[in-house]
């Protein structure tokens, strides 16, 4: 870590180039002359409407009853034991 702090050290106390002179207006200059998209919005718009109207939709639906399963694996026979997998019963 010295060689580190003393690269930083030297770093710190070297003159700040003249090519930085400036460059705050340079950017935004160029940032400001490029043109706004403002078709974005309206696609980025268009699939939220989309996904919320499809959200509501689904969860409008009804869902189909399964019997819950106790996958307890002290709490009576569970129908994914591998003995009952192999003999083929519930």
């Amino acid at each position: 870590m010295d060689e580190l702090d003393r690269a930083l050290a030297r770093l710190a106390g070297a003159p700040v180039p003249d090519t930085l002179d400036g460059i705050e207006n340079q950017v935004l200059a160029r940032i400001g002359s490029r043109p706004a998209v403002r078709g974005a919005g309206i696609g980025i718009g268009a699939v939220t409407i989309a996904a919320l109207a499809i959200g509501m939709i689904g969860a409008e639906l009804p869902a189909s009853a399964s019997p819950a399963v106790s996958l307890a694996p002290l709490g009576g026979a569970s129908p994914l034991a591998p003995s009952a997998l192999l003999v083929g019963e519930p």
